[in-house]
């Protein structure tokens, strides 16, 4: 990942922690895989407006589940999921993990718990959307 984006995706948690401690808002972080590559333009019929993504590379997306607690984001992903599955034809190329605010997490953290996840999502999950607590299992 160039250094380009990862200042961006810095600048878009320490936004959302800032939203947090100054209007006790809450968002969720999330990361989004497809093995097909998926344009900013596909992924935005998807998305709700109110939320924001970022491209990391072809194949994964940080999303930001802008004031929504992490059950409604998995509810969400999910609604992602199905929507993809439908756009592509396809029922198991997209995995979204997702993960619980914490203001104390660096932007980097955020990354490397989300990456995390997604690895063992896809490793041993029966649902392809996730939270922290597939680590502890």
């Amino acid at each position: 990942m160039n250094s380009n984006i990862i200042n961006r995706l810095e600048v878009l948690v320490k936004k959302m922690y800032y939203i947090h401690q100054r209007f006790k808002i809450y968002s969720t972080f999330a990361l989004l895989y497809h093995e097909e590559p998926l344009s900013v333009i596909e992924l935005s019929k998807y998305v709700r407006l109110s939320d924001q993504f970022m491209p990391l590379d072809s194949n994964h997306y940080f999303i930001i589940f802008a004031f929504t607690a992490q059950d409604d984001a998995y509810k969400a992903s999910q609604n992602i999921i199905y929507r993809l599955d439908k756009h592509f034809h396809s029922d198991d190329g997209c995995f979204i993990a997702v993960d619980s605010f914490d203001v104390n997490k660096s932007p980097q953290s955020v990354l490397n718990r989300l990456k995390q996840i997604l690895i063992q999502t896809r490793k041993e999950s029966y649902s392809r959307v996730e939270t922290e607590d597939i680590l502890e299992r």
